[in-house]
C-alpha cells in the first residue's frame, strides 16, 4: 500500500521530556503571576513529585524565587507561593524606526526594567552609523540592567521595513536596501562591550514585534486574540495576530498595510509605487494636511493635538480625511480576516479622539458582516505597553520561556 504519510521524528528521549516539562513549569509560573507547587500539578497535569524536581531546577537557576507561604483554606501544610525571579535572564529590544531609537530591557515577568530613547533623523545616515548608535544606547540599557542584577539572553532589532534572514531587505522611509542588521549591530556592541560574550541578534519588522507587545502586555491580556494592529508613524505598518498567532505570510513580508494603493494614480510614494495608503494617512501626510512641517516630527504630533483640542478647522479636516483613508483599507483587511478588534498605535493613539469617528464610519458603512458598528468598542487605542521596543525584547524573553535550559546551559559555557 503506498504511504504518503510524512515520516514521524525519533522518540523524545528522558532528557527532552525533561527540558519540554522545564518549560512547561515555568510558563505556569509566568502566566500565573504566582503559583505554589500544588497549583502548577494541576494546572499542567504532572504530578507533584515531578513538579517539586522541576521547580528546584529552576530555583537553582535562578528563573523562579520562593515568596513565603499561602493557605488553600484546605487540610494540610500551606504551599509556598513561587514567582519569576526579578534578577537573571532578561530581554534587549531595540527599535530603530525613522526620527528616534528606543532600546528596552524585560524582565522574564514582562516588566520594563530599563527604557532609553534618542530623538534623531535616521534617514540621512548610514545605516552602519544608525546601527552604531542603537548599539551605544544598547550599551547604556544594559549597564543600568546589570546594576539590577539583570543578565541579557539576547538582543532583538526592529525596523520599519522588509526583514529576513538577519537583513533588512527594504525600508523605503530609511532608504535602507540588503542591510545585514543583526551583523553590524552585533559587531557595534560587542565592540561596546569586549569584555562581555556576544549576544545572539535577531530581528523583525517593527509593526509585527509592537503586535506581540499588544499581545503578551496589553489587550491580549484582555482576552482578544485576533486583531489587526496598525502602528502610525513616519509611514504605517501593520501586522495581523489571529488566534494568538503573528501572521507572517508566506516570506515574512505579511502587514504591509502602509503601501496598500487607495489612488493608483496618486502620490508617489519612497517604495516607488503610486497612492500608498501612507503618502494619505502616514504622520508627513497629516502634518502636511494641517499646515505643519513634515518633518516636525513628535513636536509636530504635539502641535498637531493641540490644535485639535482648540478645534482649528484645518487639523481637524486633516484627521478626518486621514481616518476616511484608514477606514477604507482598514475595512478590506476586516472583511479578509475578520478580527475582533482594530488596533490603533504609534501617532493614531496619541490621535484617536479625533480620528476614530471617521474611521468608525467607514468600517460601518464597508464591513459586510454588520457586526461591526461605532458602539462595539471594536477600534481601540493600543495599550501605552505595547511599543515595538518592548516587544522585541519581550520576544527574547519568551524564548527563555520555550526553552530554560538552552539558557541555562549556554550561561555555563
Amino acid at each position: 500500500m503506498n504511504n504518503n504519510l510524512t515520516p514521524l521524528g525519533p522518540k523524545a528521549d528522558k532528557a527532552t521530556v525533561r527540558r519540554h516539562n522545564l518549560s512547561l513549569v515555568l510558563r505556569a509560573v509566568h502566566d500565573a503571576g504566582e503559583a505554589t507547587r500544588a497549583g502548577i500539578a494541576t494546572r499542567v497535569g504532572l504530578t507533584r513529585a515531578a513538579v517539586s524536581s522541576l521547580v528546584e531546577q529552576l530555583l537553582e537557576y535562578g528563573f523562579v524565587t520562593e515568596w513565603g507561604k499561602t493557605s488553600s483554606g484546605q487540610v494540610g501544610r500551606p504551599g509556598t507561593v513561587l514567582k519569576v525571579a526579578r534578577t537573571g535572564p532578561a530581554g534587549l529590544g531595540a527599535e530603530i524606526n525613522v526620527d528616534y531609537i528606543a532600546v528596552c530591557v524585560v524582565d522574564l515577568a514582562g516588566t520594563d526594567r530599563v527604557r532609553l530613547v534618542e530623538h534623531v533623523d535616521n534617514r540621512v545616515v548610514q545605516p552602519s552609523e544608525v546601527l552604531a548608535r542603537a548599539a551605544q544606547l544598547a550599551a547604556r540599557a544594559l549597564g543600568s540592567a546589570a546594576e539590577q542584577g539583570l543578565v541579557p539572553a539576547g538582543a532583538h532589532v526592529a525596523v520599519p521595513g522588509l526583514v529576513t534572514g538577519g537583513t533588512v531587505r527594504q525600508a523605503p522611509n530609511l532608504g535602507w536596501t540588503r542591510v545585514a542588521i543583526e551583523g553590524l549591530f552585533a559587531q557595534a556592541l560587542l565592540a561596546l562591550r569586549p569584555a562581555h560574550r556576544a549576544l545572539p541578534v535577531s530581528s523583525d519588522n517593527e509593526a509585527n514585534v509592537a503586535a506581540l507587545a499588544e499581545l503578551w502586555y496589553g489587550a491580549g491580556t484582555e482576552g482578544v486574540r485576533s486583531f489587526l494592529y496598525l502602528t502610525g508613524e513616519i509611514g504605517i505598518g501593520g501586522a495581523l495576530v489571529l488566534g494568538g498567532e503573528l501572521l507572517r505570510g508566506a516570506h515574512g513580508f505579511a502587514g504591509e498595510i502602509g503601501h496598500m494603493v487607495v489612488d493608483p494614480d496618486g502620490v508617489l510614494c519612497r517604495c516607488g509605487a503610486r497612492g500608498c495608503l501612507e503618502q494619505y494617512a502616514g504622520q508627513g501626510a497629516l502634518l502636511k494636511a494641517a499646515g505643519i512641517g513634515t518633518d516636525a516630527g513628535l513636536l509636530g504630533v504635539a502641535e498637531l493635538r493641540r490644535r485639535a483640542r482648540q478645534a482649528d478647522p484645518a487639523v481637524l479636516s486633516a484627521i478626518e480625511r486621514a481616518g476616511r483613508q484608514l477606514g477604507v483599507v482598514v475595512s478590506g483587511a476586516v472583511n479578509l480576516f475578520d478580527p475582533d478588534a482594530v488596533m490603533l498605535g504609534g501617532v493614531y493613539r496619541e490621535l484617536m479622539e479625533w480620528l476614530a469617528p471617521a474611521v468608525e464610519a467607514e468600517l460601518a458603512r464597508r464591513v459586510v458582516s454588520g457586526l461591526w458598528s461605532q458602539d462595539r468598542g471594536r477600534l481601540r487605542a493600543a495599550s501605552p505597553l505595547g511599543d515595538a521596543a518592548r516587544g522585541a525584547a519581550g520576544v527574547i524573553v519568551r524564548e527563555v520561556l520555550a526553552d530554560p535550559a538552552a539558557y541555562a546551559e549556554r550561561d555555563d559555557d
